[in-house]
């Protein structure tokens, strides 16, 4: 019998064994949940993108517009980076500020990279949500608002809705239903960027936005 035979004769004789019963997962999360209101997620997200030098602003669905090119102003810029074909980004086209130019991604990299890299102030996307355990922003890139435009502007602007932060990861992919479907990138944005070197040196705006600004939008008579 040759030794390759042998091998598979041992390796049909060999015996299967079980396999071990999955974690269940979600009584886990259950048992460890916190218990707590929007309001409380809220106060904990904010608590934990302040801590990482995240600016953020109450805003409502009526004055957001406003307070974004307020702080638009404030810091000088000139022009905000805004998705095609979004709710957002038409609100805010139609409230223009005199002093800020919008400018939509609409053409492909190639024809328009000088400007993007060096000329673009600012971006403005939405968040698709927020994770309160770990002051996580979730973005979901689209052909509308590419990647591209949380990662190279230095100041993003983000939009997001109080009523989609959720207590934890787990609770988000449940509630979304995350195993049917994700895109390429699903990004969780933590704070601006930042770095350090070997001498524990803090830098920000090394691989990305140097300055993360989050528009926090409360619902109709529910802002604190």
């Amino acid at each position: 019998m040759s030794a390759r035979e042998q091998i598979l004769n041992r390796l049909r004789s060999a015996t299967v064994g079980t396999h071990q019963a999955l974690p269940d997962v979600s009584a886990w999360f259950g048992a460890h949940r916190r218990t707590e209101n929007m309001a409380q997620r809220t106060t904990r997200l904010r608590a934990a993108l302040e801590a990482v030098h995240t600016e953020i602003h109450d805003v409502t669905h009526d004055n957001w517009t406003a307070v974004l090119f307020d702080i638009a102003v404030a810091k000088g810029l000139r022009q905000i980076l805004i998705g095609t074909d979004t709710v957002h980004g038409a609100q805010l086209q139609a409230h223009p500020s005199h002093s800020v130019e919008l400018i939509q991604y609409a053409q492909p990299i190639d024809t328009w990279q000088d400007l993007l890299f060096d000329g673009i102030d600012a971006s403005l996307t939405w968040a698709r949500g927020a994770v309160a355990e770990t002051g996580s922003l979730i973005l979901w890139p689209t052909p509308s608002e590419p990647r591209l435009m949380s990662l190279v502007p230095s100041i993003h602007f983000v939009l997001l809705d109080v009523d989609t932060i959720h207590a934890d990861l787990y609770s988000v992919m449940a509630a979304e239903s995350w195993s049917d479907g994700m895109p390429t990138n699903a990004l969780l944005i933590c704070g601006p960027s930042k770095t350090a070197d070997i001498q524990q040196t803090l830098a920000y705006g090394a691989h990305g936005p140097k300055e993360l600004v989050v528009l926090l939008r409360h619902a109709a008579g529910s802002q604190s």
